[in-house]
């Protein structure tokens, strides 16, 4: 009987030691990862907050540079003296369209043709669906 006994009892005292120190060990890099992955986002989100005011202050440049040069296309073009032949004379437009900006405008003018009625035998009914086991 003491055979049987001894030969039920599983011998988990070897394997328990090994299995809560793994279980430490593991639990402490999953602890340091999540440190880590913390202090990674932090800095991306200080990156993307430097990136944004980056952006915010070359969009404010190329605003003044633009507001400049328009200031400086109409300084010059000021006053003209009158032309002794009027006819001779050719108007430019001061924007000029190239026919990729025509179309693109042409586009978005057009409307979309209405759709057509959706047939009543092609909806679900949501009260009558089948589920499959």
């Amino acid at each position: 009987m003491e055979n049987v006994a001894a030969a039920s009892k599983p011998k988990s005292g070897p394997m328990l030691p090994i299995l809560v120190v793994l279980f430490l060990v593991s639990y402490g890099l999953m602890a340091t990862l999540v440190m880590e992955q913390g202090r990674t986002i932090d800095s991306q989100r200080f990156l993307i907050r430097q990136m944004l005011g980056d952006s915010v202050q070359l969009s404010g440049m190329k605003m003044r540079e633009l507001q400049r040069q328009r200031a400086s296309g109409q300084t010059q073009a000021g006053p003209k003296a009158p032309a002794k032949n009027p006819s001779a004379q050719v108007e430019t437009p001061s924007v000029q369209v190239t026919p990729q900006q025509n179309m693109k405008a042409e586009k978005l003018q057009r409307q979309l043709p209405p759709r057509p009625p959706k047939n009543a035998a092609d909806t679900n009914d949501v009260r009558r669906t089948m589920k499959q086991i």
